[in-house]
């Protein structure tokens, strides 16, 4: 047990590593550009206080992911019953985020630092006030001279989970993860690096319960009409890009830019798809997944993209390691183990696929319409300190529930990219970038 917990701990080392080179936290946001941080950098307040162990860092960010997953299924359920646009993140086990930006929010500006998450829409942060809100920044609407909140009548009310109109104010009530917000909407001024958008609505958290509430609140980048998107479409153009740093990055810190200006001029693309079901997802054809040179042979039917039962392929913020479908998550893997040869397989937390010596598979892609996303390690090898001990840095989405037959591109496998999400030509991109 002892040895397991050693190596576990290691797996992580690089994060720490990081975490003793302190960026400039307070450097200049550009025109439309933010810094994107991890909440694991020196920059954010929501890194431990203190030391942790990396097997519970590595430990809990598997669980996290499966959290996820289960929020993400959670929002195929609500909008097979109806139209909604989902409001909060779902991540049920750590409090925090994994990328925050920084916000302003009223007039005159308070500073959050505010999740961003690409599967949700409408913004939420805590409010003056807020019963179980344990975040030390608090939004406070009267000390705005440009709050004002949402009637029951505006079509904003429509477009939350459980709209109450028991006032003239617009109110939801929304449960997810191990958590449960009731909030009211309104309206107010945010400003994001030098860009401000007016009469942004967005929910005011009144009551918390659990720990699954990012601390300062959540942006979201999703497709629905209360998104960033939707809601400052005029200025973006509908049109953002985000660039992840790499686990072994200093800094942490990486870029989130927002509309058609400074985007990459040269960058390839696929089809974006549409599932009114989850209609905040960014769905893409992926026809199929090369390990080295080799095309493994993976059922089409583990791709196939299905709004009835939401099977396909999203890239998402909030998710980690990527998650297969069984059948492809399999064949992947067995092709790496056939790849190595006679090296000796083991496991080591919620990884099945580790080794002990040198992984001789040089890349992964992952091969979409029209794009071929070609990982190296770094992008799917999890490595101790020592790089005595290398994981395959997938898994298998679960099985029995409505997300197995999702397929989610994750963050560890984005890294040192360059995403572009561009809803007018309905494409997302895909270039390597050193991000940090």
């Amino acid at each position: 047990m002892a040895t397991l917990l050693f190596t576990l701990a290691t797996l992580f080392f690089t994060f720490a590593q990081g975490l003793h080179n302190t960026p400039n936290c307070n450097a200049p946001e550009q025109g439309s550009t933010l810094q994107l941080i991890s909440v694991n950098s020196p920059c954010s307040p929501f890194r431990p206080k203190t030391q942790l162990s990396w097997p519970d860092t590595v430990l809990q960010m598997q669980s996290s992911d499966k959290a996820r997953l289960q929020y993400l299924s959670s929002l195929l359920v609500a909008a097979g019953r109806r139209s909604i646009v989902p409001i909060a993140s779902g991540r049920a086990v750590t409090q925090n985020p994994t990328y925050i930006v920084r916000a302003k929010i009223g007039t005159p500006a308070q500073t959050l630092l505010m999740a961003v998450d690409t599967s949700n829409d409408a913004a939420w942060i805590p409010c003056t006030g807020c019963v179980g809100c344990s975040g030390a920044a608090i939004y406070d609407s009267s000390k705005s001279a440009t709050f004002k909140p949402v009637s029951c009548g505006a079509a904003q009310c429509n477009q939350v989970p459980n709209p109450s109109c028991g006032g003239a104010t617009c109110g939801f009530n929304l449960t997810y993860g191990s958590s449960t917000i009731a909030a009211t909407l309104v309206q107010d001024n945010i400003t994001l690096a030098i860009d401000s958008v007016s009469g942004y609505t967005f929910g005011c958290i009144q009551k918390a319960t659990g720990a699954s509430v990012p601390a300062q609140g959540l942006l979201g980048l999703g497709r629905g009409p209360l998104s960033l998107l939707s809601q400052s479409s005029s200025l973006y153009q509908s049109t953002f890009s985000y660039c992840l740093p790499s686990y072994k990055s200093p800094n942490f810190t990486g870029s989130l830019r927002l509309g058609p200006n400074s985007q990459p001029k040269k960058i390839r693309t696929t089809e974006l798809l549409k599932n009114p079901r989850r209609s905040s997802f960014y769905y893409v054809s992926l026809m199929g997944i090369r390990v080295g040179r080799r095309v493994v042979n993976i059922p089409p039917t583990a791709f196939a993209f299905d709004p009835t039962t939401g099977a396909g392929t999203v890239f998402d913020s909030g998710t980690v390691f990527t998650m297969l479908v069984k059948s492809a998550y399999t064949a992947v893997r067995d092709e790496v183990r056939r790849q190595m040869g006679n090296a000796t397989v083991s496991s080591l937390g919620g990884f099945d696929t580790c080794y002990t010596v040198p992984v001789t598979v040089p890349t992964i892609t992952l091969m979409f319409t029209g794009l071929n996303m070609s990982l190296p390690q770094d992008n799917f090898l999890i490595r101790s300190t020592a790089g005595t001990t290398s994981c395959l840095a997938m898994a298998a989405t679960p099985e029995n529930n409505v997300n197995s037959v999702l397929n989610v591109i994750a963050t560890f496998q984005q890294q040192n990219h360059r995403i572009l999400i561009d809803l007018p030509n309905s494409k997302l991109g895909v270039a390597r970038e050193p991000c940090s």
